[in-house]
């Protein structure tokens, strides 16, 4: 193979490993601009980086778990669109999954709701599919991983 044919396969590798690989997403604002553009965002949650409320209690012991999601419906809010201080973003999805906490299927439902300040909410639900009777409810509270921060939402651009 001549060193041109070699050099131009390595440039092509190059450009394809380099176009391939996520870009993270650090405010709310690169959120909102990803989105507008309709590129494809991904989020990861890693809930032990977030405080977590469940049954009503903030829980001391947070589960060392990971999750992610397509960010591919969402609804804006601006500012006082519906009696709220500052603009946010919502995001949700439902999969029925076996029941990691018993027996059975459940629907495993995440919400998103992520705020100008960063702040993030995210929701999680197992909600059995005969009767649609919630079996799992918690909340977690955090904010968007900056790359500086500890925070438990990374958004990327896929």
């Amino acid at each position: 193979m001549s060193k041109f044919v070699r050099l131009f396969a390595l440039s092509l590798l190059l450009i394809l490993t380099n176009n391939s690989q996520a870009q993270q997403l650090t405010s709310f604002t690169d959120l909102m601009d990803a989105l507008k553009a309709g590129k494809k965002v991904g989020a990861v949650m890693q809930y032990v980086k977030f405080k977590m409320i469940s049954d009503n209690e903030e829980q001391d012991k947070v589960p060392d778990a990971i999750g992610g999601m397509d960010l591919s419906t969402w609804e804006y809010f601006a500012p006082n669109a519906v009696k709220n201080k500052e603009a946010f973003v919502v995001f949700s999805e439902t999969k029925l999954i076996q029941n990691p906490k018993g027996d059975g299927f459940v629907y495993n439902y995440v919400k998103l709701r992520i705020e100008a300040s960063t702040k993030v909410k995210v929701t999680a639900r197992y909600v059995d599919p005969r009767t649609f009777e919630v079996k799992m409810d918690e909340n977690f509270f955090g904010y968007i991983n900056d790359g500086k921060n500890e925070g438990g939402l990374t958004l990327y651009i896929k």
